[in-house]
């Protein structure tokens, strides 16, 4: 594997721990709460965004209107069996989402959710350096490198793998303050 396609990947894994904490509710509507949402429409598990407009017209108001009138209720149904914790108001053209203000004790559950995600993400970026470093190691062996370039080749994976998890603790100290501000 290649330095480039490494910290490809690891950059990867890094964009996909931001997009967990996109899903994590604050105190304000924000449209990708709904990314994970997904609804049964004619017999497959469609994303809600494919099936439907997302709207937020003010800081604790999120609108949904589907482009099929047909699905609204599927789409209702799906966003009340989710884990968001919300409830849709449907009034048959759209569904309205009202975003509560969070209490103080649902802020540290959400804290600890976006902690577990976060730690999540650095697994992944350990299990890309312990494949990168396993290759590393396979081609010393075979002689396809020498022991000083698997040594350093070892050393700049190690860098690219704490770049990523600082990244992740960056993200992550900007969610949970996210979450903290009232």
């Amino acid at each position: 594997m290649q330095l480039a396609e490494l910290k490809d990947h690891m950059q990867k894994s890094v964009e996909a721990t931001q997009r967990s904490f996109n899903t994590i509710r604050t105190g304000r509507a924000n449209a990708s709460l709904l990314d994970r949402i997904s609804v049964e429409y004619y017999g497959a598990e469609t994303p809600l965004k494919s099936l439907a407009t997302i709207g937020t017209p003010d800081a604790s108001t999120i609108v949904i209107q589907p482009f099929d009138m047909g699905s609204i209720g599927t789409i209702e149904k799906a966003i009340s069996l989710s884990d968001l914790g919300l409830t849709p108001n449907n009034n048959g053209k759209v569904i309205r989402l009202n975003i509560p203000p969070l209490t103080a004790e649902r802020r540290k559950e959400l804290v600890k959710v976006a902690g577990k995600l976060a730690e999540e993400g650095k697994v992944a970026i350990r299990n890309i350096r312990r494949d990168a470093v396993d290759e590393v190691r396979k081609q010393e062996k075979n002689s396809d490198i020498s022991e000083d370039e698997a040594r350093d080749l070892q050393e700049e994976i190690q860098k690219l793998t704490d770049q990523s998890t600082k990244r992740i603790d960056e993200l992550l100290a900007a969610k949970e303050k996210d979450i903290t501000t009232v």
